[in-house]
């Protein structure tokens, strides 16, 4: 579990990461845009982190017991499903619904400026739209968090990230769009 964990940690500080190495490319073009988007994967960061902090107590709380002797365990079960119930609602509804925010904000931003294929961009508009309509959902109580409806919501961002990683990596943003927004050189 302590591997799992400190994975997670890391995963808190990717998201703000790409975000922040993102914002001096995207801010030419959109600057408030690319602003929230940054400010969406911070918290998103936050989220994942406070997620984590769950597990590592829920845990904690599981040896607790142990050493306790197994006393009354009402007061335990309610405590672990408290802390289970606030990791699924922080790990996979609080910090997928800023995710699929900060995603909206980038993939508007790209398919404003042609950044990357447009087919890309709209892929990634239209999954990240179902990633947070499933986050809606579970807040109203439709599905559950982490449900098998949920997770299917989901699944189109997460291969549409994975295809832009690979874009970016194989072809990186398209060449013109960025020429067009250097600054001007002053020929004498």
């Amino acid at each position: 579990m302590a591997t799992g964990v400190l994975l997670v940690f890391i995963a808190a500080l990717a998201a703000p990461s790409i975000a922040i190495s993102m914002y001096p490319v995207l801010r030419r073009y959109n600057d408030g845009l690319a602003l929230g988007a940054v400010g969406f994967r911070l918290i998103e960061g936050v989220l994942i982190a406070v997620g984590a902090l769950g597990l590592v107590l829920l845990s904690t709380l599981s040896q607790e017991f142990v050493v306790a002797g197994a006393p009354d365990s009402s007061y335990f079960q309610a405590l672990g499903a408290l802390l289970l119930a606030g990791y699924r609602w922080v790990g996979f509804v609080g910090s997928i619904m800023a995710f699929s925010l900060g995603a909206l904000m980038y993939y508007y931003i790209f398919y404003q400026t042609r950044l990357i294929p447009r087919w890309l961009s709209n892929w990634g508009l239209f999954a990240a739209t179902l990633s947070l309509a499933g986050c809606i959902l579970v807040v109203f109580g439709l599905i559950g968090p982490l449900s098998t409806s949920q997770v299917i919501l989901g699944v189109p961002i997460g291969v549409e990230e994975m295809v832009l990683a690979a874009w970016l990596i194989v072809k990186g943003f398209n060449p013109s769009a960025i020429a067009s927004k250097l600054p001007r050189q002053i020929v004498d």
